[in-house]
């Protein structure tokens, strides 16, 4: 459930309270748009930018953790104790299997129709990865932090960054979804559509997903 903070902070950019809103994330990275798109569009960033802490917990994993592993690894060899190890989750057939059960793609492709572009300046207008869809009768708004936050979900100073009316977009979700798969699209009046996911906040997601179409 999102924070009465959240709430508010909801209220007081839309002058109303939203019909359902919900923290989402893009389930898949954005892919490389052509070099000269992406020049014109500014050259924008296509990854998420991170909180210090995120930089911290890796030096001190990198520094202090895989050492440690390593050196554990290590005596287990030599006293004869290595247990043999179940395949790499980073490579090989796992890793393709998990490729192709990610889904389809983010977006419909075309760089040059409203979900391509928006793509183009989705890390621009904030460097978070979670964005705050927010629903009224008659609008569509994406918000989310201009920083960089620990817990971005919690955050009471997010902004509009993009803003729809009903009949330029829509969102399109099936209700009752496994919790923590769930997906949803958000669909363009020109043909164009990005899909979202990582719903953040059971309750939120549940309401949202019964709130908007169902595409079948």
């Amino acid at each position: 459930m999102a924070t009465r903070a959240v709430r508010r902070r909801a209220r007081a950019v839309l002058g109303q309270d939203p019909l359902a809103l919900v923290w989402c994330e893009l389930h898949r990275g954005i892919p490389r748009p052509p070099k000269d798109v992406h020049r014109a569009a500014g050259k924008g960033r296509l990854r998420p930018g991170h909180h210090w802490l995120v930089y911290v917990a890796c030096v001190v994993f990198c520094f202090v953790v895989l050492p440690w592993m390593l050196v554990d690894t290590l005596l287990d060899r030599w006293a004869g104790t290595a247990r043999p190890r179940t395949g790499r989750s980073g490579s090989g057939p796992a890793r393709a299997d998990r490729d192709r059960a990610a889904g389809p793609a983010v977006f419909d492709g075309d760089w040059n129709l409203t979900a391509g572009r928006l793509l183009l300046r989705w890390y621009t207008d904030s460097p978070s990865a979670k964005r705050l869809v927010l629903l009224t009768a008659d609008e569509v708004c994406l918000a989310a932090s201009p920083r960089r936050r620990a817990a971005p979900t919690k955050a009471d100073d997010f902004r509009i960054v993009a803003r729809f009316a009903a009949h330029e977009a829509w969102v399109e979700g099936e209700a009752g979804q496994p919790r923590g798969f769930a997906v949803f699209r958000l669909c363009f009046a020109d043909g164009s559509w990005l899909e979202a996911g990582r719903l953040a906040g059971p309750d939120d997601a549940d309401h949202f997903l019964r709130t908007v179409p169902d595409p079948a």
